[in-house]
């Protein structure tokens, strides 16, 4: 585990730990004097999810060391795509959590909103697809993991895949041309 302090000589702050996290001092962290938009996502336990109510608790486990480095992965992705983006947090909790408590925390700093928020959906929306953190429910018929985890998609790929798809529609264009 991580001591969940905010660094002092960098842009990024990535941490997992069993404390309960630190979102306000994350958000005041990512605050910098050319930052017009701080944009902060707190995940927090629920009672419930999809098809199942009544969830009175999570656990959290993790490969602490591989999440480290998918976060580090993560945040050099989000500067390749949002390059005027300032400082970046993502803090994720372990261990039990009751429902209310923050599980996760994004927070990233930018000059202008869009970057901020673009920036910050792609961290959680990539996070939990892509780092070897294994979620537990309890609920009051039982308890069950969630265990999912993929390749975090660089964006000169996804800029790949685009561009065949633009060549296979101009094709396809080409070709009704063709036949009308």
């Amino acid at each position: 585990m991580c001591n969940v302090q905010p660094p002092t000589n960098r842009d990024v702050w990535l941490a997992i730990s069993g404390d309960p996290l630190p979102s306000e001092a994350a958000t005041a962290w990512a605050a910098t004097p050319d930052s017009g938009a701080v944009v902060s996502f707190l995940g927090v336990a629920r009672d419930h999810s999809i098809d199942r109510d009544g969830v009175t608790a999570l656990e959290y486990e993790a490969y602490e060391d591989q999440v480290l480095r998918v976060f580090t992965e993560l945040t050099n992705e989000a500067r390749i795509r949002w390059a005027e983006i300032k400082r970046v947090a993502i803090l994720h909790r372990i261990g039990v959590l009751a429902v209310g408590d923050t599980a996760v925390v994004v927070v990233v700093s930018s000059p202008h909103r869009d970057a901020a928020f673009e920036a910050a959906r792609f961290c959680i929306d990539t996070l939990k697809v892509t780092a070897p953190i294994w979620k537990r429910e309890d609920w009051s018929g039982g308890s069950d993991w969630g265990l999912d985890a993929e390749a975090i998609q660089s964006a000169a790929t996804e800029d790949a895949v685009n561009q065949v798809s633009r060549q296979v529609d101009s094709t396809k264009k080409r070709t009704q041309n063709v036949a009308s």
